[in-house]
């Protein structure tokens, strides 16, 4: 121990070191957790001899420098030997708690403690060995507060004969600590022990109940990772689903528009009724044959030139289209089928009732590690109260607005400018990522 704890009575100097075993255990086990490969390995009950491996490594240094600690320079908290192999056994397997244990033993050994090599790989052997019998959501429901619960399992026990796992997780490492004790007590100089031989009881048993919170407290820990882990992963696949949904809106959308449009021409132009069919056609098959939920720019920007050539059949050459793109920002990735409502939104609020030739200008631009897209017109234009009404009720619009802030956030939103009488314009900015291809969501 170090100088300072000296000054305390023995018992004082136990407490201490027992209280320090508690928080490196903890510490460990939380340092563990924060590496993305260690964290993986704990997900699953099912691991192959690399995961093993790995557990037992990142485990078994850390311990075995704590051991070494201990011999070289008396730092008896430290030791976490008991524990740390049982551990090891408990949550990989036996064969995983047997090379902890083999581990941390063989210092001991080395400076002499000949009990210590064969006692800690019978640790690992016994957390291994629990494991294979025991159920292994009963293993990750075992709790540093399972003292509050102890009174239930033993009325269980006792009514129903019913066998309570956690009752078992708590007995096995505290009958281990008790061998250790007694081997302790009649071989002081073969294996390690916080308490000399002959401390008051109450001392052997604060020994007994650090050491099964030792294995307690990592358990809770590493299983709150496992569950914050899992919830990261519901969100991401509930983001997914919901942004799969708000992508299904807009083809049924789009289609209804289109065919409106169509049956409005069936009897006053037949043939270019048919020839917007066979336009919808097309398109329709270009959008069932993409299964992107991201796409570049210069891949939307053709989508949108696909329903254009629908809406130029409609308006002739009183629909003209401007474009003003960079270059640069074609390779962007953005939301499939993110432009086409705002064009459409263009078209039907703005130009459709404008008497004469109506302009779209459809502007891009990489600005600052965004990616600005624009949608103008020279329409009508819309007063603010329209204005709102169709951002709160327009399908296509509130879709836009709500896939931006579900995929980007909620910093990332339509913003829709509008004059009266001079016309439209809707803006999006988004996170800049370019890739050489379409990558998928």
């Amino acid at each position: 121990m170090p100088n300072e704890a000296q000054h305390g009575s023995p018992e004082q100097v136990v407490l201490l070191t027992l209280a320090l075993n508690l928080a490196l255990a903890a510490t460990l086990a939380t340092m563990l957790a924060r590496f993305g490969q260690f964290r993986r390995i704990l997900l699953t009950e099912k691991r192959d001899w690399p995961e093993r491996l790995v557990f037992a490594v990142g485990l078994g240094v850390p311990l075995v420098v704590g051991v070494i600690a201990r011999i070289a320079v008396g730092y008896q908290a430290a030791d976490l030997s008991l524990a740390g192999a049982f551990l090891a056994g408990l949550i990989a397997g036996p064969y995983a708690g047997a090379i902890v244990g083999m581990a941390v033993g063989l210092p001991p050994l080395v400076a002499g403690e000949l009990a210590a090599f064969p006692f800690a790989v019978g640790c690992g052997f016994a957390g291994g060995g629990l494991r294979e019998i025991c159920p292994k959501e009963e293993i990750w429901r075992f709790t540093p507060f399972f003292v509050t619960k102890l009174h239930y399992s033993a009325w269980r026990l006792i009514r129903g004969f019913t066998l309570d796992w956690q009752i078992v997780l708590v007995t096995a490492p505290a009958l281990l600590e008790v061998l250790r004790q007694r081997i302790h007590e009649v071989f002081p100089r073969q294996l390690f022990d916080i308490n000399p031989p002959g401390t008051v009881w109450w001392l052997d048993l604060t020994g007994i109940l650090t050491v099964v919170l030792c294995v307690a407290i990592p358990i809770k820990i590493w299983n709150a990772a496992r569950i914050e882990h899992r919830l990261a992963e519901q969100e991401k696949l509930l983001m997914a689903a919901r942004v799969e949904a708000l992508a299904n809106q807009i083809n049924p959308h789009f289609l209804f528009n289109t065919l409106t449009s169509i049956s409005s021409l069936i009897r006053s132009k037949p043939e270019t009724a048919r020839m917007l069919i066979v336009k919808l056609s097309g398109l329709l098959r270009r959008l069932l044959r993409s299964q992107e939920h991201f796409v570049t720019l210069r891949e939307e920007l053709a989508a949108v030139d696909e329903y254009l050539d629908i809406e130029r059949v409609r308006f002739g050459p009183t629909l003209v289209i401007d474009k003003d793109i960079d270059e640069d920002s074609l390779d962007v990735l953005v939301p499939s089928m993110i432009l086409q409502p705002l064009v459409e939104n263009s078209i039907k609020h703005g130009l459709s009732r404008k008497v004469g030739q109506g302009r779209i200008l459809i502007r891009s631009r990489r600005q600052a590690g965004h990616a600005v897209i624009e949608i103008a017109d020279d329409g009508v234009g819309m007063p603010a109260e329209r204005l709102e009404s169709t951002e709160t009720h327009g399908i296509g619009l509130r879709n836009v607005n709500e896939r931006l802030r579900v995929i980007y956030g909620a910093n990332y939103e339509l913003k829709i400018h509008s004059v009266p009488g001079q016309g439209t314009s809707a803006r999006i900015e988004i996170p800049e990522l370019v890739v050489s291809e379409p990558a998928t969501a």
